[in-house]
């Protein structure tokens, strides 16, 4: 194959209205952004708390970068360790209620990293059929035998380890999937788990911080402590508002991925400045739990908003609510189309979700307001009656 090749290939793409193209933001994150010049309300963003560009969280990344500069200078095994990350893991690892927690610079590191330091050849590693890209692809590079199993479905893990061999397995799940919202049953996770003698991971990306009565996330929804979920990962990008993420559990497993976790070992820390605006962001989190009851009334103003339109949500009581259209070229063009009304909601189509099942991905931020909510599904309503987008469903 020739790189002239390369542009058949992307050419095809295009056809299938399965292109990707960057847009270039000219705003700090908030409810709203200005893209090309236009200012459009946004609903395509994880900032679920509204602390990408909080004052607080901002005066506490310069006045660090003033303190120890820019770069993290090199690895953390080496001298890149600085007060703050060491602060940072501490702060966490309390915040979850776990030994000790370790960073790493984003979240698709953290999920490879961990995945290959636990296990490979000769190993077994199970994951649900909808997890995230990096979480399969961990488990694909580490060498183990690769399973998948039904969607949240307990019955088809327990199947599958009741047939496996191997010394070692490695269970792995997202807590909230990305794409369609809903929770994982963690507790039958943890049942299936504990009974067959494998391992337990956790993604809580997209709930950490905006889960749970203090913001812990699905672990604390459902009460489930260290030796339940024995691998915590977490992402700070999302409702911390900053960036990188983190690995939460025993001593034992931090000092294993110290030694072990290629991606940790073999890169520079993230920046210090990063580090200490993290730690203002999960003071944050902790003290206003607001936040998260404002988010919660919004989830559900706009659920029930979508329910009277006849708009069919996926299940989810998370900030991710997807809208399910099909066909990936007119979900692209319903959101063109409320960009056009001055609302950002992104297309997400295959090979993100599976060829057929398009949608457009609402997600929520505490920094909305209710009348943000209306005008959405205002223009929800307008785009999809202009598009004769027909609803599973009509209320009367």
């Amino acid at each position: 194959m020739s790189f002239n090749d390369l542009q058949k290939v992307l050419d095809a793409r295009k056809k299938q209205s399965l292109y990707r193209r960057r847009e270039v933001l000219q705003s700090p994150q908030g409810s709203s952004i200005k893209i090309d010049g236009k200012k459009l309300l946004n609903f395509s963003a994880n900032d679920y708390l509204g602390l990408a560009n909080h004052p607080e969280v901002v005066a506490s990344f310069k006045l660090a970068a003033d303190e120890f500069g820019v770069g993290g200078g090199s690895s953390h095994l080496v001298n890149g360790h600085s007060y703050h990350h060491h602060q940072l893991e501490l702060e966490i690892a309390e915040f979850c209620g776990r030994s000790r927690a370790l960073l790493f610079c984003s979240g698709y590191m953290a999920n490879v990293g961990v995945i290959n330091a636990l296990v490979s050849k000769g190993d077994e590693v199970f994951q649900d059929k909808l997890n995230h890209a990096s979480l399969l692809d961990g488990g694909l590079l580490s060498g183990a035998t690769f399973r998948r199993y039904l969607h949240d479905d307990a019955a088809s893990l327990e199947a599958k380890l009741t047939r496996s061999k191997a010394a070692k397995k490695l269970v792995v799940s997202d807590a909230v999937f990305s794409m369609d919202g809903n929770i994982a049953n963690l507790p039958k996770l943890v049942d299936v788990t504990s009974r067959h003698d494998a391992w337990l991971m956790i993604d809580d990306a997209h709930g950490i911080g905006c889960i749970g009565d203090t913001g812990g996330g699905c672990s604390e929804k459902y009460r489930l402590n260290e030796q339940q979920v024995p691998v915590l990962i977490g992402t700070l990008g999302k409702a911390f508002g900053t960036s990188g993420a983190f690995v939460a559990g025993s001593d034992a497993l931090i000092e294993t991925l110290i030694q072990f976790a290629r991606t940790y070992i073999y890169t520079t820390s993230m920046p210090p400045a990063i580090a200490a605006a993290t730690r203002t962001s999960l003071s944050i989190v902790k003290k206003e739990s607001w936040r998260r009851e404002h988010l919660a009334q919004l989830i559900a103003q706009f659920t029930l908003g979508c329910h009277k339109l006849g708009v069919v949500l996926l299940p989810s009581i998370t900030p991710i609510q997807p809208i399910m259209i099909g066909s990936a070229q007119v979900a692209m063009q319903a959101s063109e189309n409320l960009k056009a009304l001055g609302v950002q909601v992104k297309a997400i189509r295959a090979p993100t979700v599976a060829v057929g099942q398009a949608r457009l991905r609402v997600t929520l931020s505490a920094a909305h307001t209710e009348n943000d909510i209306k005008k959405l599904l205002s223009a929800l309503a307008l785009v999809f009656k202009e598009m004769n987008i027909e609803y599973t469903h009509r209320t009367t």
